[in-house]
């Protein structure tokens, strides 16, 4: 898409409101950053003392002791990688108008102009933890480029605390807002509309169509109750032809 049509899209007053110049950084969440050095500590210990009996004269098994160093090597540059998400996992750099999201080792940037952010939501084992834990309710956030086909997501447990999620979020919102790329017709959309015609949600029922589902629901009723009446007036009329 050419420059004068993404300009087309924004919103001047918006993008005026944003802030002109800085980068807010938004790190990993400390559990998760310390639970990877450890774990990942322990495995490279484990696969190079592993490698190293692996690759003695007496138990050699090179094919082994091989696939044992990898794992110490993927080991370590997880070990180092949480030291990267330390410093910021998402950050919003409004000095080059982008938000840069840091995914293993690579750096992944999206321009404001092809911006969107939308709430993202938990999959159905997340959804049953959070019911039975409303207050640790895990929240999402999906960051996307409209103009490429991938996007990516983000939560409270990813980052460092809730506070940080909801401003980044507020931030992010904000940006879409301003620069409109969600409008464009090149936009991939993602399909929210995920209502199946054999499941009916809560909510989706009008006053009207409920009352259409009682009146079937009696319907179906009333003939059956009358089909029973008729079978016991039957079996009295037998029960008294037999006493005559």
């Amino acid at each position: 898409m050419d420059i004068e049509k993404l300009e087309e899209l924004q919103n001047k007053d918006l993008i005026a409101k944003l802030p002109a110049e800085g980068v807010h950084c938004f790190a990993a969440n400390t559990k998760q950053v310390t639970t990877r050095r450890i774990v990942s500590t322990i495995v490279f210990a484990a696969c190079v003392a592993l490698a190293v009996v692996l690759f003695l004269p007496k138990t050699r098994n090179v094919s082994l002791g091989a696939l044992a160093a990898i794992a110490a090597i993927i080991a370590l540059l997880v070990f180092i990688q949480s030291f990267l998400i330390a410093k910021y996992r998402v950050a919003v750099d409004y000095n080059q108008k982008r938000i840069v999201l840091r995914y293993r080792y690579s750096l992944i940037t999206i321009p404001f102009e092809s911006f969107d952010a939308r709430e993202g939501e938990p999959d159905k084992a997340e959804a049953l933890l959070d019911n039975m834990d409303p207050g640790a309710r895990t929240c999402y956030l999906i960051l996307d480029d409209v103009f490429d086909e991938a996007c990516y997501q983000t939560s409270t447990k990813d980052l460092a605390t809730r506070e940080d999620f909801f401003q980044l979020k507020e931030e992010c919102f904000a940006i879409a807002e301003a620069y409109g790329a969600r409008n464009s017709d090149g936009a991939i959309k993602m399909n929210t509309d995920l209502k199946s015609k054999d499941k009916i949600k809560k909510g989706d029922l009008s006053d009207e169509s409920v009352d259409d589902v009682i009146a079937n629901a009696l319907n179906d009723v009333e003939p059956a109750e009358e089909k029973a009446e008729e079978k016991a007036e039957e079996a009295a009329e037998s029960e008294e032809k037999k006493e005559e």
